[in-house]
């Protein structure tokens, strides 16, 4: 269900979101960031023939995730205090904030729930922030960072809902648009939003925009269905990185106005697509970068014969190679 567009938010996606501000972006972080590839394939070879695939490799991103391109454009764009900056995550946020902050010569502490993978909590620690461990899920995690920054006055930079985030994240629309072509329509993971928000605001209904989510980590759907950000479970295989409490105040009337739909899957179906990734294309994705083609392989996200469908591949912070 749709309701009204938030009179209060227009002015985000008519001006704060617009095309030339997520350009603006784009060549801000251009330095830093890395122009990740597209790989175009018949879909006969996933065993979906009549289509296209056309593969975004965000997950070969700095940091291992499309996380890299909100980090470096909250830390160009914003005054970094003495303090530092501080960041909460299920993982990859924090990977990408504690790469920005080393590359910019900032400081940076990084708080993770008890969730997070073993090899991002390695990653955080290898690019030289401090990290804590706190809580169980992501909501707890932010809560402490929050604290944080009150006492010591580090500069949050929030991993979904803040408009320098979004900014940076649909710089890889921009990539998409320009490298690829034309789509008929793009799958891409949901969290917190910042990505799925970030590429909707630059496509602006131009393609179907459409979110998957794990069965156990509704947010988006909840959210569309209650006509706000609502709590939602936060529970299966990709918790470290799909799983926040909500999705995010700002992106919300920006996916009610241009998310053409949203569909759920199953632990069982990533898994699946993890392994059809790395045997057919030996490409090594964690559980939240394989969801959006999860949806595709599995049958919950049906296209027409003839269509060229995008999938971003958003993460790979793992250490899996055998999926079996």
């Amino acid at each position: 269900m749709r309701i009204g567009w938030p009179e209060k938010h227009m002015d985000i996606l008519q001006q704060q979101l617009s095309a030339p501000q997520i350009e603006a972006a784009a060549a801000r972080i251009r330095p830093y960031v890395r122009r990740t590839p597209c790989l175009t394939v018949d879909g006969a070879d996933l065993a979906l023939p009549g289509i296209v695939v056309i593969f975004k490799l965000e997950f070969t991103q700095h940091a291992g995730s499309f996380k890299a391109r909100g980090a470096f454009n909250n830390l160009l764009s914003r005054s970094v205090p003495a303090a530092g900056v501080v960041a909460a995550s299920g993982g990859n946020h924090g990977v990408a904030v504690a790469f920005a902050a080393m590359r910019t010569g900032s400081a940076a502490t990084i708080f993770v729930p008890k969730v997070a993978s073993p090899v991002k909590i390695e990653q955080i620690r290898a690019y030289g922030a401090t990290l804590e461990v706190t809580g169980e899920r992501y909501a707890d995690a932010l809560a402490a960072s929050e604290e944080f920054a009150k006492r010591s006055g580090a500069l949050p930079v929030h991993a979904f809902d803040q408009l320098e985030t979004l900014l940076g994240q649909a710089t890889l629309g921009v990539e998409m648009e320009q490298d690829g072509p034309a789509l008929d329509a793009l799958l891409v993971a949901v969290g917190g939003g910042g990505l799925i928000g970030g590429l909707a605001a630059w496509y602006r209904g131009r393609v179907p925009v459409i979110g998957v989510e794990p069965e156990q980590a509704p947010t988006l759907t909840h959210a569309l269905a209650a006509g706000a950000p609502v709590d939602a479970p936060a529970g299966g295989i990709a918790a470290d990185s799909l799983a926040p409490r909500q999705v995010g105040g700002l992106m919300f009337p920006i996916a009610q106005r241009f998310v053409a739909a949203t569909v759920l899957v199953t632990d069982d179906a990533i898994r699946t697509a993890q392994r059809t990734l790395w045997n057919l294309l030996r490409l090594v994705v964690e559980p939240g970068g394989a969801a959006a083609f999860a949806a595709l392989q599995s049958g919950v996200w049906k296209p027409a014969a003839g269509q060229t469908i995008g999938i971003v591949l958003c993460g790979a912070n793992t250490t899996a190679v055998n999926f079996d």
